[in-house]
């Protein structure tokens, strides 16, 4: 634990990014993963938790050894069909961190080959932030897109319990700097974010939860047991709906949660030269910057911009987690899984 730790209230830790990398892989060997997977699982949580996205960093090692006990891992990976464009993974249970990462894998290795490439991925869960996968589908020099379709957390409009999942999408642009990332949930909150809210008992804002009888509700608890609210109300549905009918060419019919991981990778040159594409969409970014300003606003900020700020920021000065959570993160790295989990693909 860092020094810094001195000066937080006694309810956050300080870790410098070593710190949170070990303590990391510490637990997730506790839960029993071999030490690739746990790298990569690690690797995205600190990203997160750089970014500035506390509920999707460190927490959800705590959220991984839950949902573990519902879907054990039932071996590595399997390539159910295959095409020199797509695949369509068995992620066997694995925790979507790992399943979807080597899914991105498989699709910016057949983009860049083919010129085009999407890969599905059902039996697994809990992908995590999905900016991670699209932000290096960008960096590898691809458009990429990232579309989900998650098991039942939210209530369409007028409905009194859930239906649909937060069901996300995001997309990945090469630049001639930063990515381009967009990353969004269709609920009014995203359902990390909520199991967060419950271990610290924090009171919800108005307007995004009902309980287990439909009702409007504050307290996280009473939320975790009935649905999160759609973002936007119909719209937020609409979109949501879309994601859900996406995951289904991800095998989400096959997935005992309905969830389905779909990424689709195409190489700009398809249409027009790599740089051409950096350069003009480099160019509009800065054109939409450089609008004026209403009073008071000092900047018009472009999506994925706030995140990169943090993460450059954070590396240096390490992250803060919540003390409760940095607890059972210690319990978890001082226990040994006595059923080692399989590695993800042989």
């Amino acid at each position: 634990m860092s020094d810094s730790s001195a000066s937080l209230p006694s309810d956050r830790v300080h870790l410098s990014c070593e710190e949170a990398q070990r303590l990391s892989m510490a637990a997730l060997r506790g839960l029993g993963y071999p030490e690739a997977d746990a790298a990569l699982v690690a690797g995205h949580v600190l990203d997160a938790a750089l970014c500035g996205y506390e509920y999707s960093g460190l927490p959800k090692i705590l959220h991984v050894g839950k949902f573990m006990q519902d879907r054990p891992v039932q071996g590595p990976m399997r390539v159910l069909q295959e095409t020199p464009v797509s695949a369509l993974l068995d992620g066997a249970n694995h925790t979507g961190m790992v399943a979807v990462d080597r899914a991105t894998d498989w699709v910016i290795a057949k983009a860049q080959a083919q010129g085009f490439g999407i890969v599905g991925v059902n039996q697994t869960w809990m992908s995590g932030r999905s900016a991670y996968f699209v932000e290096r589908i960008a960096r590898a020099g691809l458009v990429g897109l990232h579309a989900i379709g998650s098991r039942a957390l939210a209530a369409p409009p007028g409905a009194a319990a859930a239906a649909i999942g937060t069901n996300p999408i995001a997309f990945g642009f090469p630049t001639q700097a930063e990515p381009l990332v967009i990353d969004m949930g269709f609920s009014a909150l995203m359902f990390t974010d909520l199991r967060l809210r419950a271990i610290r008992h924090e009171t919800l804002p108005e307007g995004v939860a009902i309980d287990s009888e439909g009702r409007p509700t504050q307290d996280p608890l009473a939320a975790l047991a009935g649905a999160v609210l759609c973002f936007g109300g119909y719209k937020g549905f609409g979109m949501a709906l879309a994601m859900q009918a996406m995951a289904f060419l991800a095998g989400a019919g096959d997935d005992p949660d309905g969830a389905g991981y779909l990424l689709i990778a195409i190489r700009p040159d398809l249409l027009v030269p790599l740089e051409q594409y950096r350069r003009g969409l480099s160019e509009m970014l800065q054109r939409i910057k450089a609008t004026p300003r209403q009073p008071g606003v000092d900047e018009i900020r472009i999506p994925s911009e706030r995140a990169f700020r943090t993460r450059e920021r954070l590396r240096q000065q390490g992250v803060e987690i919540d003390a409760t959570v940095h607890e059972q993160l210690l319990q978890l790295a001082a226990v040994l899984s006595p059923t080692p989990i399989p590695r993800a693909l042989p």
